[in-house]
């Protein structure tokens, strides 16, 4: 019996995650039955330093992954969280091709692929296609565009790019493993996937992703995404700051970071510590949903996830501070099972795993150009890159 199995890979700057999940009828989740984590090395800010280094700990990662599912692992998705990472919108348009002026899937994903010429990528490249909306014959259209009738088809769309370079290492690490991606998917998109609600992406939300070394803002309103944009700041500067203000060392910082409780130190001391690097989060996802006139305009206001999202007083400092609802990111994908995937640094793995069954049907269009070339360009990032 052929098995429906999906894997999901997860580099982060501190920890690899792999997650191992298969399919079964009638079943509306995935059950996971393998996961791998290894401490990342050869990795800044999202980004490929040591690409040997980091492929190493891919390889130990996949080997955990592989023993506890007792599946060879060839074949994954891949998440992306660089710091080159974001969101641009930008607008196309496509003359209808049939000559009785119905609308198919060719003249969207020309009008799709006229949005994507129309873009300024310097350097970067367009890694998902999301429409934001149509207008046909200069009149928006309520639903989908397909079976309408017109002359002109326009669309406005959101593309997620990063750079060319970050994003062919971050490949070639994942093939020299032994892995072929079968898709790359911005990190807080997959996350989504675990910890939003269709509700919640409707009537406008912001799910924040705090890793080791970045902050990615993901904005959703109307069901779909209206923004990303990643910050080069995490989770491990307010590490830093705790192990130089209380003089202790880093492992300990940590500790205390995530709220274990040492009586030996001064708590207000540790308060003011967190909260002014937390402030400085805070303050860049303000001036960003004021750049797109999103603050305090959240009805389901935001939800943290990642690692960071386990930092003490995190919920109430954002509430006072953004002045939105605030809360840690959960999931019902495990129903009451007991289990460390609960935790929130584990979201854009699992939500890897579904990413096939979410993903919008117009990114097939432009993964197919993407991957077009794909081959050559990694074998040429794989020489550079390895010692």
């Amino acid at each position: 019996m052929i098995r429906n199995i999906s894997v999901g890979i997860d580099i982060g700057s501190q920890t690899t995650r792999v997650v191992v999940g298969e399919f079964i009828k009638g079943e509306r989740n995935p059950k996971v039955i393998g996961v791998g984590e290894t401490e990342t090395k050869g990795i800044r800010h999202g980004y490929v330093v040591n690409a040997y280094e980091a492929s190493n700990s891919l390889k130990k990662a996949l080997g955990i992954a592989e023993k506890t599912s007792q599946i060879k692992i060839r074949k994954a998705f891949v998440s992306i969280g660089c710091i080159t990472l974001r969101s641009e919108l930008s607008s196309g348009s496509s003359i209808v091709s049939k000559a009785d002026g119905e609308i198919t899937n060719l003249d969207i994903n020309n009008a799709l692929e006229d949005s994507e010429n129309n873009l300024s990528l310097n350097n970067r490249k367009a890694i998902q296609v999301l429409p934001m909306s149509f207008k046909l014959d200069g009149k928006e259209i309520v639903g989908r565009p397909e079976g309408m009738r017109g002359a002109k088809l326009e669309a406005k769309t959101l593309f997620i790019t990063c750079s060319n370079q970050h994003l062919d290492d971050l490949l070639a690490v994942v093939i020299e493993a032994g892995v072929e991606p079968i898709d790359v998917i911005a990190g807080s998109i997959a996350g989504s996937y675990i910890a939003l609600s269709e509700r919640q992406k409707i009537v406008g939300c912001a799910l924040v992703n705090i890793g080791s070394e970045t902050v990615s803002l993901s904005v959703f309103e109307n069901g779909v995404l209206a923004s990303l944009y990643t910050f080069s700041i995490g989770s491990v500067n307010i590490t830093n700051d705790i192990a130089l203000g209380l003089k202790i060392p880093l492992e300990e910082a940590e500790g205390l970071k995530l709220g274990n409780v040492d009586e030996t130190y001064s708590k207000k001391k540790l308060d003011e510590i967190i909260e002014a690097r937390l402030s400085d989060i805070f303050e860049s996802i303000e001036n960003h949903l004021k750049k797109i006139k999103r603050n305090e305009l959240l009805p389901a206001g935001i939800v943290f996830i990642g690692g960071g999202a386990n930092i003490w007083g995190l919920e109430e400092l954002s509430k006072s501070t953004l002045k939105l609802p605030s809360k840690i990111g959960g999931t019902e994908m495990f129903g009451n099972a007991k289990t460390k995937l609960r935790d929130p640094s584990w979201f854009t793995a699992l939500g890897l795993l579904v990413s096939e069954k979410n993903a919008n049907a117009y990114n097939e269009g432009s993964f197919s150009n993407f991957f077009r070339d794909l081959k050559n360009s990694i074998k040429s990032s794989i020489k550079q890159l390895m010692p």
